[in-house]
């Protein structure tokens, strides 16, 4: 697999992205654990990956007060190394009062335009407080459609 890096000259060597939105619902009971809750979330992402605006959408399980696991989609439009296109995300991570573990793979099958092909795997460590989250991204992207 391909990891992206950077020239020291003209570009960052951190990838990062920062939260847009947050949107949290409730399913079932509030004051009980564990319980269940839906999650809209819109991530703005820079470095090889560069999306200004994704659309995520989680399931998250609350096993205590701000402890337990999340699950979800995530669909990116943007460019991967200049490339662009669009592909989802599945995702998967734990939560706890310092922060959150996630990691991702994109949908085989799901990449578009010029990024149909790619795949990957990735993951981020998000301490509270912070205001951008660097992530990991080793992806492969199918080499360019030559035909046209």
């Amino acid at each position: 697999m391909q990891t992206p890096t950077a020239t020291p000259a003209t570009a960052p060597t951190a990838n990062g992205f920062t939260f847009k939105g947050w949107e949290e619902h409730p399913v079932g009971p509030e004051d009980v654990f564990p319980r269940l809750a839906r999650a809209t979330v819109t991530n703005s992402f820079t470095g090889a990956l560069t999306a200004p605006a994704t659309t995520c959408s989680y399931t998250v399980a609350y096993t205590g007060e701000s402890v337990g696991t999340f699950a979800g989609m995530e669909l990116v439009t943007g460019t991967v190394d200049g490339r662009e296109g669009g592909f989802v995300l599945e995702e998967r991570g734990t939560f706890d009062a310092t922060g959150t573990h996630c990691r991702f793979e994109v949908v085989p099958g799901s990449g578009t335009g010029g990024l149909t092909g790619l795949s990957g795997t990735g993951s981020f460590a998000h301490r509270y407080g912070e205001t951008s989250v660097e992530y990991a991204f080793d992806y492969e992207l199918a080499a360019p459609d030559q035909s046209a």
